[in-house]
């Protein structure tokens, strides 16, 4: 038996491109390394890309921009649901949004009230008719998460409603997996891994006999969350390429994993080491819904592109950045409800002995370092890979990120912030 060694060097981005025929140009890259072989680009590498991260993951908008986002055409009816509003200037902060003093984000123009309004109508009765999710005394909350509102403000590209509601029934049912499963609305760390794995399934499909399959295929109607999985699923697999529906359960076994490690410390009273906490939240984080920008946008990054490990770095830092924001706006949340609730701010002041005040705005700098690393290391793929699918993709990935703190900062009636200024 041979003896085993390393595993074989991984393509770059620009070999792997190159299989898909598309014209790469010569890398001029800093210290002559790929992105994937750097843990953080230095300043030099970031300078260089300076002008990709501005024009790559701002991107233009405005009328007469939609053709350069390589879409595909629309259909006649499709092209009646389709809006292309001017995209005002984002400068700041709606003035009643709530003020993290010193968080570093890109504010972003308000979006679309139509199609806000639009997606808020079909996502309720899809969650009341089709898949009856919540009871009637729930109907607040629902209203107040303000769905239709945040996945307009993530996909502004979306080329029609249909597109944008796939990501809208996805966000609706991994929220009701958490909430059900694991949250406010009869979670509990006990029996968890059985219910979500029994969950995956309506995502990940049971290959079983022919004796067993009717109890399953029964099952995925059991309760609200595997309803919703089951329900958006469907709808996901009919707009998506095969390879995009396998990259999405991937990721929500990544999302179920770490779902698994925190209540496997809440049931031991486990108060994680810092760094500890960051890699459960690596995996319990948002990373599912930005890693389908593409699916959303009427377009595919090829499998083997999406696969490059410096594309895997700027996901991972996008959805770690992402997963920060959700830790530092429901923290006062988080601390009024029932129960223990770990976040960063929590860990961060049992483990390294500070203040809550402190602890709250050490997390504001890990989040505002993983923001930064993550800008760096899009610009520097985009300076690199020239691969239209690949730069509209990175210019997705940094819109949702902008669009996910956008919905955080203004959902006021889910949101409060501590006392700390």
């Amino acid at each position: 038996m041979p003896e085993p060694g390393f595993s074989p060097p991984q393509p770059s981005p620009i070999a792997a491109a190159a299989r898909f025929g598309d014209d790469v140009p010569t890398i001029t890259h800093a210290a002559g390394v790929l992105p994937e072989q750097s843990s953080a680009p230095g300043p030099a590498a970031v300078q260089e890309a300076g002008p990709s991260l501005e024009r790559v993951l701002r991107g233009p908008s405005g009328l007469g921009t939609a053709s350069l986002y390589l879409a595909r055409r629309a259909t006649p009816t499709e092209q009646q649901e389709q809006s292309e509003p001017p995209e005002p200037a984002a400068d700041e902060a709606p003035a009643d949004a709530l003020q993290i003093p010193g968080l570093y984000y890109h504010p972003v123009a308000e979006p679309d009230p139509a199609r806000v309004a639009e997606v808020s109508r079909r996502i309720k009765d899809w969650a009341v008719d089709e898949v009856e999710l919540y009871p009637e005394e729930w109907e607040g909350q629902f209203d107040g998460f303000s769905v239709g509102r945040y996945m307009v403000a993530c996909h502004p590209d979306a080329p029609t409603i249909d597109h944008l509601m796939v990501a809208t029934r996805l966000m609706v049912a991994e929220n009701a997996v958490d909430d059900c499963y694991c949250e406010d609305h009869g979670g509990s760390p006990i029996g968890l891994g059985g219910r979500l794995l029994l969950a995956h399934t309506a995502l990940d499909h049971l290959h079983v006999t022919k004796e067993y399959q009717p109890q399953w295929a029964q099952s995925l109607h059991a309760d609200a969350p595997r309803r919703a999985y089951r329900s958006a699923m469907e709808y996901f697999v009919r707009q998506s390429t095969a390879s995009q529906a396998d990259r999405y359960r991937h990721d929500m076994a990544r999302l179920h994993l770490g779902y698994l490690a925190e209540a496997a410390w809440a049931q031991t009273d486990h108060t994680p080491e810092v760094w500890e906490y960051l890699a459960m939240r690596q995996f319990n984080n948002f990373r599912p819904c930005p890693t389908i920008t593409d699916t959303v946008g009427g377009y595919e990054l090829p499998a083997d592109l999406h696969a490059q490990p410096a594309m895997q770095r700027v996901l991972a830092l996008a959805g770690n950045a992402s997963t920060i924001v959700n830790d530092l706006y429901s923290y006062t949340k988080e601390l009024e409800a029932p129960g223990r609730h770990l976040n960063l701010p929590v860990v961060i002041a049992e483990r390294e002995n500070v203040s809550e005040q402190d602890a709250y705005l050490k997390a504001i700098e890990v989040h505002n370092d993983l923001m930064r690393d993550f800008e760096a290391e899009a610009a520097a793929l985009a300076a690199s890979c020239h691969v239209p699918s690949v730069l509209r993709f990175l210019r997705g990935v940094a819109v949702w990120v902008d669009g996910n703190h956008y919905w955080h900062q203004t959902n006021t009636y889910r949101y409060s912030l501590p006392d700390f200024w």
